[in-house]
């Protein structure tokens, strides 16, 4: 990147590691430097809680707020009844009215951790998209708006081509969303002043179709920026792991589990997360990434707890790493993990502990839990627990059991 911008924020991108792609780098650089200025980024309702998938983004948006300038966190409660199909290898299934908006319920908890909504010139704004997609006239729609795209050039796009070359079907319902979507960016620079649409770097396509129609139909100058996908140093994509998505809802995913996610970052991921993720200056991360040996683990307890204070609150983050050093130092049981509480009719005679490894997020099966005992990855009370047959009843149980897998998962099962 050679470009070397007048404005904070994108010089911010650059240098922290946020930025894939501009569409006009020297135009949107001079729009930044010449007041305030709105920026969107667009989020389906598609689950409960967002995930750390979602978290660079939110991140991009905290620093354009903290640089002086608007975000706008736009809700798809419209373009989720439609799906976006990019990258994808199937249709999206259809959520009704009502699990959307509980869904985004569930996400504007997250947002009101990280943005300031308020009145002021840079405060944040909610919006969503159903408020001008719902009522919608279909012949009007098709006539002032859609006349405006080529099939051609759609079809061109990698997010679809990538879906048709593979001979996966893609309905029209889906083939309307990038439509749409692009009409969101034309809605919010006529109602908002919005000048800048950003989003991961497969939405590429999309972005730039809101630019076009806007330019077609307003004639304004807008612009799109794109941050990249982030996959970790051994190349898998960013918030998966052996238990599912890490979840920003504290009651879909634990402060702890949170924290130990963070904890558990690979050596050569260190300073890139510093940066993207944390707030700390950007000199300090690059020197606690390039720490070796047991120097880079206190490393990755800082990043572990700056990440969880922005999210869950210093309390929390604090909790968390005196949790762990209990846990993992002393041999403890730790009174902040994850907690499995079982009733006396869930135990009845007893249960398998292989049923305890999978009620406990340790494992995804039956046959996970087994093939984790027979690798000798399983431990009850710390020790090796070998038998797959093993039937814990409400005598084993008068205390809480911690249940791990491997050195770093861990769980309590107790009983009600």
């Amino acid at each position: 990147m050679t470009y070397h911008p007048k404005s904070d924020f994108i010089a911010t991108m650059i240098e922290r590691g946020f930025l894939a792609d501009c569409t006009d780098y020297q135009g949107l650089d001079d729009a930044l430097t010449s007041g305030v200025q709105t920026a969107y980024i667009g989020y389906d309702a598609t689950a409960q809680s967002l995930h750390v998938g979602h978290l660079m983004n939110i991140m991009v948006l905290r620093w354009f707020q903290k640089l002086g300038h608007k975000p706008i966190t736009l809700m798809g409660g419209g373009t989720t009844k439609v799906g976006d199909p990019s990258f994808r290898s199937d249709e999206r299934p259809l959520l009704g009215p009502e699990q959307i908006d509980a869904n985004i319920a569930g996400m504007q908890k997250v947002f009101d951790k990280y943005l300031s909504y308020d009145d002021s010139d840079t405060g944040a704004l909610m919006l969503n998209n159903a408020e001008w997609l719902d009522d919608l006239n279909y012949l009007d729609f098709l006539r002032d708006i859609g006349r405006h795209f080529s099939v051609n050039r759609m079809l061109s796009f990698e997010s679809v081509k990538s879906r048709l070359d593979r001979e996966q079907s893609l309905s029209f319902l889906e083939f309307n969303y990038m439509i749409l979507q692009a009409y969101d960016f034309l809605e919010l620079n006529r109602r908002y002043s919005c000048i800048l649409q950003m989003g991961g770097s497969d939405q590429w396509g999309n972005i730039v179709n809101g630019i076009d129609l806007t330019r077609r139909v307003l004639d304004h100058e807008i612009y799109g920026l794109t941050t990249p996908l982030l996959t970790t140093s051994d190349g898998r994509k960013m918030g998966k792991s052996q238990g599912g998505a890490i979840w920003l809802n504290g009651d879909m995913l634990s402060p702890y589990e949170f924290w130990q996610f963070w904890r558990n970052t690979t050596d050569a991921d260190v300073g890139r997360f510093l940066k993207i993720f944390t707030e700390l200056p950007v000199d300090e991360c690059d020197r606690m990434g390039a720490l070796q040996g047991s120097e880079i683990n206190e490393a990755k307890i800082r990043l572990a707890n700056e990440v969880t204070t922005l999210l869950h609150g210093a309390e929390a983050a604090a909790k968390a790493e005196a949790t762990a050093r209990e846990v993992f130092e002393k041999g403890g049981v730790g009174g902040d993990l994850p907690t499995l509480t079982l009733t006396a009719e869930d135990l009845g005679d007893g249960i398998s502990v292989v049923q305890l490894i999978v009620k406990s997020g340790l494992a995804k099966s039956g046959k996970e839990a087994k093939r984790l005992i027979s690798e000798n990855g399983a431990r009850l009370d710390d020790a090796p627990l070998t038998d797959a047959g093993l039937m814990i009843d409400a005598a084993a149980l008068s205390s809480p059991i911690k249940l791990s897998a491997g050195k770093k998962r861990h769980a309590l099962v107790q009983l009600a």
